[in-house]
C-alpha cells in the first residue's frame, strides 16, 4: 500500500445499497460525481478490482488518458455521449459497452442534454483512489456544488494511482476537429 491507497478490508461477502457507498463530486471538466461500490478497502479480494458508477454533466467530459497497468470496462446506464478511443469516435447510449486494454488512449464526452452515467470496472483497482484524491465528498441528496478546479498536483495524483503519462496531444472536445 502506498500513500494514495486505503488499507484493505477483511475478505468476505459484501452487500450494500446506494446510500452506503462512497461518493465524490468531481472537478472540471467532468462536473459530475462518482460512487465506489466495490474496492479492496471495502471488501477484501483475492484479485483486486474496483467497481462503481460515474455521472458526467451535460457538456462535461473525462479528459483523454491511458492506463499503463489496468484494463477498464464501461457499461452505459443512461444518457447520450461519445467515447474517443485511439482517435476514433464511438456513440454512447444506454446499454453501450466499452472495453479498454492497457495503454489505450480514451476519453468520454457528454454531448447530450442530460447526465451521462455509466458503470465502470477497473482491474487491478486504483481508480477509486484517484476519484477520492481529486474529488469532494458527496452525500445522497446533496445539492450539486459549483464547478471546482482539479487539484494543482493532479498529474502527480494520476501517476500515483492508475494513469499513464500525461498526453501532450490530448483530444480537446471544446475545439472543432479539422
Amino acid at each position: 500500500m502506498d500513500d494514495t491507497s486505503l488499507p484493505s478490508a477483511p475478505s468476505g461477502i459484501h452487500v450494500s445499497g446506494s446510500d452506503a457507498r462512497e461518493s465524490y463530486w468531481q472537478p472540471v471538466p467532468a462536473n459530475g460525481h462518482i460512487d465506489v461500490a466495490l474496492a479492496p478497502h471495502i471488501v477484501g479480494m483475492e484479485h483486486p478490482f474496483a467497481l462503481g458508477t460515474q455521472s458526467v454533466a451535460p457538456g462535461g467530459y473525462v479528459r483523454e488518458h491511458t492506463h499503463e497497468r489496468n484494463e477498464e470496462a464501461i457499461y452505459v446506464i443512461e444518457g447520450q455521449g461519445r467515447a474517443v478511443v485511439e482517435g476514433k469516435e464511438y456513440p454512447l447510449s444506454p446499454d453501450s459497452v466499452v472495453f479498454l486494454p492497457k495503454n489505450v488512449r480514451h476519453m468520454f464526452i457528454n454531448d447530450g442534454e442530460t447526465r451521462l452515467r455509466w458503470l465502470w470496472l477497473i482491474v487491478p483497482n486504483g481508480l477509486e483512489d484517484f476519484f477520492r484524491l481529486i474529488g469532494k465528498p458527496r452525500k445522497p441528496g446533496e445539492r450539486v456544488p459549483s464547478n471546482f478546479p482539479r487539484p494543482e498536483n493532479v498529474l502527480e495524483i494520476e501517476r500515483k494511482t492508475v494513469f499513464g503519462a500525461d498526453l501532450a496531444d490530448k483530444f480537446d472536445p471544446t475545439k472543432q476537429n479539422p
